[in-house]
């Protein structure tokens, strides 16, 4: 009875070794970080959820840190995405759809948004976290595409197209995470908290 029972309390589901990969591990992860948040993430249970020891994942990621810079990637790709497949000739209107897809992708999964902001973007100007993740990068600069187009038509005042993304980033940041504080929100409101908070921005960018 015991040596059947003690079978029965180490058994646990196994990954075949050929299916453990960098992508199924980062894909446990991103898992675990939408059912249970952030927080929740470790080596330890990363490892029981594919059903191997936590040393085994070293083939796959240095440690805790790389799991989460994974998760963080595949986040920006999505979000690059979306950013490209916004298509509208209006560069002012681009500028806002961006804006708007991120603060969508935000409140979809709030989790796996503050993972993606362990790791932020290199600015140019402002040098680099020292932890740089390229797409995190690239969707920063994705944005300026729209930024320099509206500046060329003399729609924004010549200014440098960095700090203007800058500027836009700042505020769509801040209104998404002011949107994932809780606050008892109706679609309305929330509507109308972005909108002002665009049209503020941008036309605050707007030749004098």
């Amino acid at each position: 009875m015991a040596s059947a029972r003690a079978t029965t309390d180490t058994a646990q589901p196994t990954v075949p070794r050929e299916s453990l990969t960098r992508e199924a591990v980062v894909g446990a992860t991103r898992d675990l970080i939408v059912a249970e948040g952030l927080d929740a993430v470790s080596l330890r249970r990363i490892a029981a959820t594919l059903g191997v020891t936590a040393p085994a994942l070293y083939a796959y990621v240095t440690d805790k840190r790389d799991l989460l810079r994974g998760v963080a990637d595949h986040e920006f790709g999505v979000l690059i995405e979306r950013f490209a497949s916004i298509d509208d000739p209006d560069p002012i209107e681009r500028m806002r759809a961006c804006s708007r897809v991120y603060i969508d992708h935000a409140l979809e999964q709030p989790e796996l948004f503050r993972t993606m902001f362990l790791f932020p973007p290199e600015l140019a100007f402002a040098g680099t976290t020292g932890e740089e993740l390229p797409l995190a990068t690239a969707s920063f600069e994705l944005g300026l595409v729209a930024i320099s187009e509206a500046i060329e038509q003399g729609l924004l005042r010549d200014i440098d197209p960095a700090m203007a993304g800058l500027t836009l980033w700042t505020a769509t940041h801040g209104c998404a995470n002011v949107l994932l504080l809780g606050f008892d929100f109706d679609e309305a409101s929330r509507e109308q908290l972005i909108t002002s908070v665009l049209d503020t921005v941008i036309d605050g960018l707007r030749p004098r």
